[in-house]
């Protein structure tokens, strides 16, 4: 099922999360849709210490799909800890990420078409 893993950077993935996230310690499971859903692999920080990049483990047909964009990302985590400076936003672990697929754009129809009706 798995294949080997493909790299994204962090910013990318998280996008208004990155500044509150923590670094991941251990694997965290990918679903298709929702936590309810299909489970595709894992995600992992596998690339060192300072390498800020998740590495995906999916098969190779979710790993060609994620890496060309037919994804969006949702996210299932909790509270770390409270704030220590005042108007500071709380940190926050991932507990899961979910991959959404994209919807297919849909053409409006034609004037011309529309007249015509």
């Amino acid at each position: 099922m798995t294949s080997g893993p493909i790299s994204l950077s962090r910013r990318h993935v998280l996008g208004d999360l990155y500044s509150r996230c923590d670094v991941i310690t251990s694997s965290v499971p990918v679903y298709l849709n929702s936590v309810d859903g299909e489970m595709l692999g894992h995600v992992d920080q596998g690339l060192g210490h300072y390498a800020d990049a998740f590495s995906f483990h999916l098969a190779d047909d979710i790993c060609k799909k994620l890496s060309a964009g037919f994804f969006t990302y949702a996210f299932d985590y909790k509270y770390a800890e409270e704030p220590t400076v005042a108007g500071q936003r709380r940190k926050v672990e991932l507990v899961a990420i979910c991959l959404i697929a994209r919807q297919n754009y849909e053409r409006p129809v034609a004037r011309s078409t529309r007249a015509v009706g």
